[in-house]
């Protein structure tokens, strides 16, 4: 009986360190937070049972466990089960963490969360040996390396996934409308981030690429916009701001990219379990796209922080939200480190469009809904007027257009905005830009056609 009691008051000095952190880091529940039902002879009966089992797996398990090891599984299951954000850090991963939102870490380059007991993916990152591999948003991924995920936590699967980069990896994968498993080895690399990409297209519309949210995205945007404006200038109509696939990031920079775009009002709410937990940040005086318009493109890989940027703008009206339903994580993980140089990711709030439209589980649904599709040039069919027998002649003596070749694989069009003839293709095929850009220069036609 002595031995359990001691167990039980080691159990509560390790529960009652976590709780120094969170009031440090400003998140603790209060007394207030505890649910009517819940008295503090009830709290103590169930942290007794917890005392128990601890103790009799420390004393009963088949192979000698650490007291540490115990821990850690135990904090990892609470918190886990949770929610699927909710997680323990090690010290390992707390580092590996802090490395990533500096845009360099090694792996595979997929953002991943747990869906039923299997790997989700979120996003395959821009470039990466997962996105070269033909990863795509929403496969499941179900063994690594013939051995099955079911049972693993989100984290013991991330591990597996890591590795010494140049060493391969097997991953078993099911994706929606495909019968068979699919199955790849892929290489692990370091993984470089470069938060964004940018070009022009049709010698006047700017297109951004944002793949994801870490500590250089804004920089990257300011960057990318001075550019395309010194490159284009009084030609410049509008921006594409490419946020497919992006899995989110750091929320200071879906802040500071949605007021990049806009003057004034609201950009997100975070709300706690209580109204004083709620937070608002609003945009400062500044448009880096001097009121130009703007189609922001999301699909199903757009997470988080991409979906916080296209819900401020489609709420201020400021930009044409294009292409399909977002992801849908519309909460906020808060990093609180604890003793023994872990932390805890703990799930404390959610996101709110200015609106006040959750994002959580529903995403954002685009303004003009376009599918993934293949773009396909195609020689003209059919005939026209001035093709019938007879047929009167244009009065003010134009001719009838010449037909252009069709062009090849190899050839789609010639060199256009400093690109080379891979490249236009590349956009040619994308079919959801290419809607993008359609739209951007309608608007710039209605635009000019009200002066």
């Amino acid at each position: 009986m002595t031995t359990s009691h001691s167990s039980l008051l080691f159990v509560l000095a390790l529960l009652a360190l976590p709780n120094c952190s969170l009031a440090q880091e400003a998140a603790t529940a209060s007394a207030a937070d505890i649910p009517p039902a819940q008295s503090e002879e009830d709290t103590y009966r169930q942290l007794q049972m917890f005392g128990e089992a601890f103790e009799r797996v420390r004393e009963k398990y088949v192979e000698p466990v650490t007291d540490e090891q115990l821990v850690e599984y135990a904090i990892k299951g609470m918190l886990s089960n949770l929610d699927p954000h909710s997680d323990y850090l090690t010290a390992k991963d707390f580092d590996d963490m802090k490395v990533q939102t500096k845009g360099e870490f090694g792996g595979l380059g997929i953002e991943v969360t747990m869906d039923q007991g299997v790997v989700k993916v979120v996003s395959p990152i821009d470039d990466t040996p997962a996105f070269k591999a033909g990863v795509k948003a929403g496969d499941l991924i179900t063994h690594l390396d013939g051995k099955p995920i079911l049972g693993m936590t989100l984290n013991d699967a991330v591990e597996k996934m890591r590795g010494k980069v140049g060493t391969p990896i097997e991953i078993t994968i099911r994706r929606e409308g495909v019968a068979e498993p699919i199955i790849m080895s892929i290489v692990r690399d370091t993984i470089k981030i470069q938060p964004v990409k940018f070009r022009v297209e049709q010698d006047s519309i700017g297109y951004i690429r944002v793949t994801q949210f870490n500590r250089n995205t804004y920089d990257g945007l300011k960057k990318a916009i001075d550019s395309i404006s010194k490159d284009t200038g009084d030609k410049l109509i509008g921006y594409v701001i490419d946020l497919r696939n992006n899995p989110g990031g750091l929320l200071d920079q879906a802040i500071a990219v949605s007021d990049a775009f806009l003057e004034q009002g609201e950009i997100v709410s975070t709300r706690g379990r209580e109204e004083k937990d709620i937070k608002r940040d609003n945009a400062l005086p500044g448009d880096l796209a001097g009121g130009l318009p703007i189609v922001v493109l999301i699909n199903n890989g757009s997470a988080s922080a991409s979906e916080i940027v296209a819900g401020a703008l489609q709420d201020h009206h400021r930009a044409v939200i294009m292409g399909t339903r977002s992801f849908g994580k519309g909460s906020v993980q808060t990093v609180i480190p604890i003793s023994g140089d872990g932390a805890l990711r703990l799930t404390t709030a959610r996101y709110f469009t200015p609106s006040g439209r959750s994002i959580q589980g529903k995403g954002i649904d685009p303004d003009i809904t376009v599918e993934m599709a293949k773009v396909e040039k195609l020689s003209e069919m059919g005939f026209h007027e001035e093709d019938l027998k007879g047929a009167l002649s244009n009065p003010n003596g134009e001719q009838k257009p010449s037909q252009p070749a069709p062009a090849n694989d190899n050839e789609i069009g010639d060199k256009k905005d400093g690109k080379d003839a891979d490249q236009q293709s590349e956009t040619d095929k994308d079919y959801q830009l290419s809607r993008a850009l359609d739209l951007l220069k309608g608007l710039s036609l209605m635009k000019d056609g009200s002066k």
